[in-house]
């Protein structure tokens, strides 16, 4: 392809080799368009690349794929929000001619559509009226049969159907606070649990599942560090080679042939951003096919450790640290990078911002706060509604606490950083915990949670109940004084530190609003505050030069404020688009 308007970040071959197919949006609206390209045509007179054709080509509409069935080829599975924005109509649509066919018109309020090994159209997941979730069988069209719920404390989700066509796997953790992997007869209803984390620590993480036997290879889960469970002797014998050939590195199974002789075998770790080899099974051959960053020496890189430490109220809080190569732990400015979602966590490996800051001289703490996923429900609950004042800022207070405590934080050198829900908890830690933070970076950040959930995108009204589950309800009085008591917008007079703010113009999920009226506020309260606006960006930054111009203004910033290094030198057309998207604050309006 030759799309030089944006990176192209999701991309897979169609299951018979035929196409690669894309998806891509516009200027990060996330209405995303899927398209086909044929790699082996000719270029149309004039042009570098074969054609990609658009198969869903109607503006402002959204496309999701469902599945790409093996047996299938010639079709994949969609969901387009053509008809109502809200909901998305199931299509099976030809990947040759771009032709659809209606298979499911979502007037249920559907969440996701799901199909079995066939292309077949078989389950649906909808919210519930609690803002839990349920399973429903689909009979036609029209006739659905609730199979299995949960409630708004607990989770389930559909993975995959067996080759027989009556059984699926789910994750679930009804009636037990870690997610199991469960497998589900239809015929019968009956249900077997398969597996759970052998250590008791945390959910599911994943499986390693062949096509070719159906059945499961290998279990894996993600405690401190990841962990990799075997359960069938080849794959066993197997695994045991590569990582005797690869060493203490992560190894994970990017793609197989549908024979499953040929692999692709990712290899990561927290010094390496990751390899990809070409591994024959039956001849026991592995060979590089090519490194992801050759650039960078794993030598120059710093390790990521796992640390634990103890919140104000007794709980136990799982973090990462990364600390600066070649300075002692002792007295080091520090920067807090928590993690967006917020229902999401940090994992072990490989992170390019760790890894940039730690660059730059300074001990990065990244925490699962409670309300982080992967920890079991108890943890994920305990997360409910305490934004800001609450527990899951407390969560990072204490962890910065726990630095100063060790002696490994500078308590007058500490910033803080993130985007999403991590440029919330940014602007929540300069507002409610002033004291303690030097500087911060908000990244597309909320700053009023009130206008963020007036404002969520037409397609996330089927799971609205469990944001407000989670979050608050703005239509509850009760939940509505809270909210606004959680909100750094109302507390912008307590910010005193500088504030760094980088927001997308075509964020969709938290609108550039969010962050016009707190740079606003920090102006007229004559407080330090500098804001950088992308036109073509949406909830984050894709375009190479976007990214590496907010990146040098955010190094300069925590160098002035923190002490850290920074790079002097900036290429002409870097400093060309900083100064194009750096904003006149004085010209933001509330």
């Amino acid at each position: 392809t030759a799309d030089k308007s944006r990176p192209i970040t999701t991309y897979f071959w169609s299951q018979d080799s035929k196409y690669i197919l894309y998806i891509q949006d516009t200027g990060g609206d996330e209405n995303f368009h899927i398209y086909a390209v044929d790699p082996a045509a000719e270029p149309e007179a004039g042009a570098l690349t074969p054609r990609a054709r658009n198969l869903t080509p109607k503006d402002g509409v959204r496309a999701r794929i469902y599945s790409v069935p093996r047996d299938t080829p010639d079709y994949i599975v969609v969901g387009l929000n053509d008809r109502d924005p809200r909901l998305h109509d199931v299509y099976r649509l030809n990947i040759h001619t771009g032709d659809k066919e209606l298979l499911a018109l979502n007037d249920a309020n559907i969440a996701a559509w799901h199909v079995d090994r066939d292309g077949e159209l078989r389950l649906a997941t909808r919210q519930t009226a609690d803002g839990g979730a349920e399973i429903l069988k689909i009979h036609d069209e029209d006739r659905f049969e609730s199979i299995y719920e949960v409630n708004h404390e607990e989770s389930v989700g559909v993975s995959l159907f067996r080759k027989d066509g009556h059984r699926f796997y789910m994750t679930t953790n009804r009636g037990a606070d870690l997610t199991r992997l469960v497998i589900f007869d239809l015929e019968t209803g009956e249900k077997e649990i398969l597996a759970s984390d052998p250590e008791g620590e945390v959910d599911f993480g994943g499986a390693i599942y062949s096509y070719k036997n159906d059945e499961m290879l290998a279990y894996t889960y993600f405690g401190d560090y990841p962990r990799v469970y075997p359960q069938q002797e080849q794959f066993a014998a197997d695994y045991e080679y590569l990582k005797g050939e690869l060493g203490d590195i992560r190894i994970d199974i990017a793609s197989q042939t549908h024979e499953e002789d040929i692999w692709l075998v990712a290899a990561s770790k927290d010094t390496d951003p990751g390899s990809v080899y070409v591994f024959e099974r039956e001849n026991r051959e592995l060979r590089l096919l090519y490194r992801s960053r050759p650039e960078l020496d794993p030598g120059h890189l710093a390790e990521m450790q796992a640390i634990r430490y103890t919140a104000r109220d007794g709980l136990e809080i799982p973090a990462y640290l990364t600390l600066p190569q070649g300075r002692e732990p002792k007295n080091l400015p520090v920067v807090v990078n928590p993690h967006g979602g917020p229902w999401v966590r940090d994992y072990w490996g490989y992170s390019p911002a760790a890894q940039f800051l730690a660059n730059r001289g300074y001990a990065v703490l990244q925490i699962n706060y409670r309300g982080s996923s992967g920890f079991g429900k108890e943890f994920l609950n305990a997360g409910n509604q305490e934004w800001g004042t609450g527990y899951m800022q407390h969560d990072i207070t204490d962890g910065v606490q726990h630095l100063i405590a060790e002696g490994i934080a500078d308590p007058d050198r500490v910033g803080i950083y993130g985007g999403s829900y991590g440029g919330y908890a940014t602007l929540a830690g300069l507002a409610f915990t002033p004291e303690l933070y030097a500087a911060g970076v908000s990244f597309v950040g909320p700053s009023n949670i009130i206008t963020l959930l007036d404002s969520v995108p037409p397609y996330w009204e089927p799971v609205i109940k469990r944001f407000h589950r989670r979050v608050g309800d703005p239509e509850d009085p009760d939940d509505r004084r809270r909210l606004k008591e959680q909100s750094p917008l109302y507390a912008a007079e307590n910010i005193v530190a500088p504030l760094l703010v980088v927001q997308g113009a075509n964020d969709p999920r938290v609108i550039q609003r969010e962050s016009d009226q707190i740079v606003a506020a920090l102006r007229d309260l004559d407080r330090p505050v500098e804001y950088i606006v992308a036109p073509d960006e949406g909830h984050g930054f894709r375009r190479r030069e976007n990214r590496l111009a907010y990146i040098y203004a955010m190094e300069r910033f925590f160098a002035d404020h923190l002490g850290g290094r920074y790079q002097e030198q900036l290429a002409e057309p870097i400093r060309r688009r900083l100064e194009e998207i750096t904003m006149d604050v004085d010209r933001v309006s509330k």
